[in-house]
């Protein structure tokens, strides 16, 4: 069986990219929601059903592990679905997100204990960060800034041109208006380590800059060495698959700007 790595569009390739270095020798399959995308947008209720619809066409394709890697979909479906869904649907299986990886680094990575948030709409709304903080690290405070413009700027791949700077800037002075004792800022989206350049331009030096591939990656190796249940099952080639719910062609253009490199991909269809 498979490890799934699912996203709303084209973030996730740059999780998948992680895991892959990591742990190259299990077998993946991407699912990217791009007819659908951008989650980011979208009303909770939405987020989750198209969520689940993901979630089951990866277990129909022998997928025994998924990750989520979309904070838009870790923060507003994968508690409803770990709870809800899963022993129902697949109660042998496993259903894990972005956030909690990320959320376990974030103390050793702050000294003033205040920590910046750089987001989709739906992920700074959900306040799911904050919460997951506030459960292992009650005393750190975080300040959020929804960030709606950087996925389109990186799907259209306008992020490496002079224009985008302008809109990096604005929300990176937005953040540290709320509160200039800073000294940490999370990229709550899997799409935003391709701004990194841009965003190392603008924040002050001293501002750690946490991305989350690195941390999944680690998070996903440990989980697997402590459930053996899990890893046992899954299958042992080296493969990745790719799939998208769009236009192949369009996959392909768009993955080449996420993971430089020319890739084959399917087109499946949602039940």
């Amino acid at each position: 069986m498979k490890i799934g790595i699912f996203d709303s569009g084209y973030g996730g390739l740059t999780i998948l990219e992680k895991i892959v270095e990591k742990l190259p020798q299990y077998d993946y399959i991407y699912l990217g929601d791009n007819a659908r995308t951008p989650y980011g947008s979208r009303s909770f209720e939405v987020v989750y059903q198209y969520t689940l619809q993901c979630v089951k066409k990866l277990f129909e394709m022998d997928c025994q592990l998924i990750i989520l890697a979309c904070n838009t979909a870790s923060a507003e479906a994968l508690r409803n679905i770990q709870q809800a869904d899963l022993q129902r649907i697949a109660p042998s299986r496993k259903v894990l997100g972005v956030i909690r990886p990320t959320v376990e680094k974030v103390d050793e990575m702050t000294a003033s204990k205040t920590v910046g948030l750089f987001g989709t709409s739906g992920t700074v709304q959900s306040k799911s960060y904050e919460i997951e903080i506030a459960k292992l690290f009650p005393h750190i405070t975080v300040v959020s800034e929804a960030c709606p413009i950087w996925v389109p700027l990186i799907e259209n791949n306008e992020h490496t041109k002079l224009g985008a700077d302008y809109f990096v800037k604005q929300h990176i002075d937005r953040l540290l208006e709320k509160k200039c004792e800073i000294d940490a800022v999370i990229l709550g989206c899997t799409h935003y380590p391709l701004l990194v350049k841009k965003i190392e331009k603008y924040l002050p030096q001293n501002i750690k800059i946490i991305t989350q591939g690195k941390l999944v990656a680690e998070s996903l190796e440990n989980y697997l060495f402590r459930h053996p249940e899990h890893e046992n099952l899954c299958t042992k080639n080296s493969t990745v698959e790719f799939f998208t719910t769009e236009s192949v062609e369009k996959f392909v253009s768009s993955a080449s700007i996420f993971l430089k490199q020319k890739i084959q991909a399917k087109k499946v269809f949602l039940g």
